[in-house]
């Protein structure tokens, strides 16, 4: 039986891994800060990741095959960037697989997609943490292999709840800000073949289509049958916030190394049945 900790266990993605593993008949541990991880058959540990001493603890105590670790904390270097160092450090020591979670906010943004090798460009301080911690993952286990994602969705998603506030006038969605979506599901099945692979470096695994937070906002609405006449937008160059706009990531690698289908955003939030599928509405397109 294969015994793997998710470190970061009661985050959004986490918990899915612990509950696709628990499914797959892997043996999960699951870690938490102050949530829960809420996954029948996983065993839980309480872990402060910016403690060093109590990660390798842990780690040393479970003696997991393989490590994911997803923690992160927006605006937290300690949590984002040295926890994620602390985890690859005590992973290394028992000598786990490792599968660590980064993210497409290491990159400036650009017109062009990003390959799975391009070097980070962060120009805000969460995508300089996320990028400092693939630095010290790399140097830690050249193995370990570095799971570039972008917006996840799925039921509880705060993404999706973020719409449906801005299509209730209570939040904004900005209209320059394009991702590649990716449902949960999809992203936690990816990472668990990851565990079984020896796929190491940088990898993109995100949707294959690309649309602005605004468009998400539009998406959701048309799925939920909401009007979306009262939708807040903006730039984020009129709001003032310092973000990368255009990050498309190019997963076209993982689609090759992988069984898992990764869904476009559409079809993840398909029309009602009743309703014809209109297709994505560029309205707002930047």
């Amino acid at each position: 039986m294969v015994r793997v900790l998710v470190v970061g266990g009661s985050g959004f993605l986490g918990r899915e891994v612990c509950r696709q593993g628990v499914a797959a008949g892997w043996s999960v541990v699951g870690t938490c800060h102050s949530g829960e991880v809420g996954v029948p058959g996983v065993e839980v540990h309480r872990l402060d990741v910016t403690d060093r001493s109590a990660v390798v603890a842990l780690v040393t105590a479970v003696r997991p095959d393989a490590v994911v670790s997803t923690p992160y904390r927006y605006g937290d270097w300690v949590v984002t960037a040295d926890g994620a160092a602390h985890v690859a450090y005590a992973a290394a020591r028992v000598a786990a697989r490792l599968v660590h979670i980064s993210s497409d906010a290491l990159h400036a943004g650009r017109p062009q997609p990003y390959a799975d090798d391009d070097p980070p460009t962060p120009i805000f301080a969460y995508g300089a943490a996320k990028a400092a911690a693939e630095t010290a993952v790399r140097a830690v286990d050249p193995g370990a292999v570095l799971v570039r994602t972008s917006l996840i969705l799925g039921a509880g998603s705060k993404q999706i709840q973020l719409c449906r506030d801005a299509l209730a006038g209570r939040a904004t969605l900005f209209t320059d800000e394009l991702r590649c979506p990716i449902d949960v599901g999809d992203l936690a099945a990816a990472v668990r073949e990851l565990v079984d692979s020896d796929v190491a470096g940088p990898l993109n695994v995100a949707g294959p289509e690309a649309v602005s937070r605004a468009e998400l906002g539009l998406l959701v609405a048309r799925s939920e049958g909401i009007d979306p006449v009262g939708l807040k937008t903006t730039t984020g160059a009129a709001a003032g916030v310092v973000r990368p706009t255009e990050v498309r990531l190019d997963s076209s690698r993982a689609t090759t190394l992988l069984r898992t289908p990764i869904r476009p955003v559409s079809t993840l939030l398909p029309p009602p049945p009743l309703l014809p599928s209109l297709g994505l509405i560029k309205k707002f397109s930047p």
